[in-house]
């Protein structure tokens, strides 16, 4: 199998409700809705450790293409076919475009907020909670650079609209889940997102997945990414 279980290879499974599960790295006892056919549960902390690689490429990167930089962080070993990791690098790979493309913000302290807020959303929340991890972490990244709280006339706007934006194309291209298909649309519409509403002209790029062969639930052609829409 590809990379599904951590400890094991084999198959997840989803549950309806929550059961108590002990990961098996740390012995931490959790309530979660996700372990593997054979039982073993790994612990979004324990599933996200390596995060300091993240750190290392957007603090040194001077390119305004965060494809290319989320590229850069899912090539890494830290980074799986799936996981919650994909929620803080996505908007880390566009905080740090945006910033190398002349917007106005700290980097180090919006890296900093963005890994807080994006460890807060679980593994399987597109399934579970409608609202896809990658897509929350855009509208994340739209937060963190204009300063929106709950508070905010404006930003508060903008930050929902990013949100409802990434999450309308997932929705539209439909599952089973794919990280990288997700973070990847996320990305895209975030690039334009930000010309439009902030005058801050981030670069793209063609996407043409590398992943399929390592997603047991590719959707193939349905894809945008898929090589086959690409010949």
């Amino acid at each position: 199998m590809n990379d599904e279980c951590l400890i094991c290879g084999e198959l997840l499974e989803y549950l309806n409700n929550d059961e108590e599960m002990t990961c098996v790295l740390c012995h931490k006892t959790e309530p979660s809705k996700t372990r593997c056919i054979k039982g073993h549960y790994v612990c979004s902390e324990c599933h996200t450790q390596g995060l300091d690689v993240i750190w290392n490429i957007c603090l040194t990167e001077r390119s305004k293409n965060p494809i290319e930089i989320m590229n850069k962080m899912m090539h890494e070993s830290f980074c799986h076919m799936h996981g919650p990791e994909h929620h803080i690098m996505t908007g880390a790979a566009l905080i740090t475009a945006y910033k190398n493309a002349g917007g106005d913000v700290d980097l180090e302290k919006a890296l900093t907020e963005i890994r807080n807020r994006g460890k807060q959303v679980p593994g399987g929340s597109c399934g579970f909670w409608g609202a896809c991890g990658a897509a929350l972490s855009s509208g994340m990244f739209i937060s963190i650079v204009t300063g929106s709280t709950p508070l905010s006339n404006e930003n508060f706007g903008l930050s929902n609209q990013m949100t409802s934006r990434s999450l309308g194309k997932i929705g539209e291209i439909g599952g089973p889940r794919c990280c990288k298909r997700d973070s990847y649309t996320s990305i895209l519409q975030a690039i334009d997102f930000a010309g439009e509403k902030l005058g801050i002209e981030m670069e793209s790029e063609d996407i043409v997945c590398d992943w399929s062969s390592q997603n047991n639930q590719c959707i193939g052609k349905r894809c945008p990414f898929n090589k086959a829409n690409h010949a």
